[in-house]
């Protein structure tokens, strides 16, 4: 584990990496499932500026993913959005973030949460033997991608959380040809989407 010391008191604090592009209910759901139902105290939302892997020609400045996260917690306590990849070399790797965030939170154990289909890729991330090593990872049902050897890997813990198939790709072509989406994001993500034309 990450700070193996300090572990047993460490506030258990989730990390949630993601574009963002836009954030939707389905993030917040299994946000809130993972808080309620995984251990953890609070959950950070890691807005990444490039994941490595992918190529987002409709993605929207970090700067623009940030703010539609912040709103979308606002009135969350247990909530908080981060920008420390903003700061970091392009393309951030997660073992490098990681790092950081040991050096400036020494008092957390950081958890990551990600789905079933990062588990077919997680060998091309960066150092991630140490990472399956040194960190745990609670990992939610995504269709199609249920049975991976990884999930028996003692590091990774599978919850049932809710099958939340709500896509950010989704909504950005819902948007796109004229489509309503309002009943998919936060009240206040919809507004500054509308308000700054965005993914027109």
């Amino acid at each position: 584990m990450n700070n193996p010391e300090i572990s047993s008191s460490a506030k258990p604090t989730g990390l949630f990496f993601g574009s963002f592009n836009p954030i939707h209910l389905g993030h917040l759901c299994i946000a809130e499932y993972m808080l309620n139902w995984g251990g953890l105290k609070e959950v950070w939302f890691i807005v990444s500026p490039q994941n490595p892997l992918k190529h987002k020609p409709s993605l929207l400045s970090a700067t623009n993913r940030l703010d539609m996260v912040r709103e979308a917690i606002k009135d969350d306590h247990r909530f908080r959005a981060s920008d420390i990849e903003f700061f970091l070399p392009q393309p951030s790797y997660t073992i490098d973030t990681l790092a950081r965030l040991g050096e400036q939170y020494p008092r957390r154990n950081f958890i990551l949460i990600a789905g079933t289909d990062i588990l077919p890729t997680l060998h091309k991330w960066k150092n991630y033997q140490i990472l399956l090593n040194d960190y745990r990872f609670l990992i939610f049902p995504r269709f199609g991608s249920d049975n991976h050897p990884l999930l028996e890997h003692p590091a990774i813990t599978l919850l049932d959380a809710p099958r939340m198939e709500i896509s950010a790709t989704f909504i950005r072509q819902s948007i796109k040809t004229g489509k309503t989406v309002k009943y998919f994001l936060p009240a206040g993500v919809y507004q500054l989407i509308e308000k700054w034309g965005f993914y027109l």
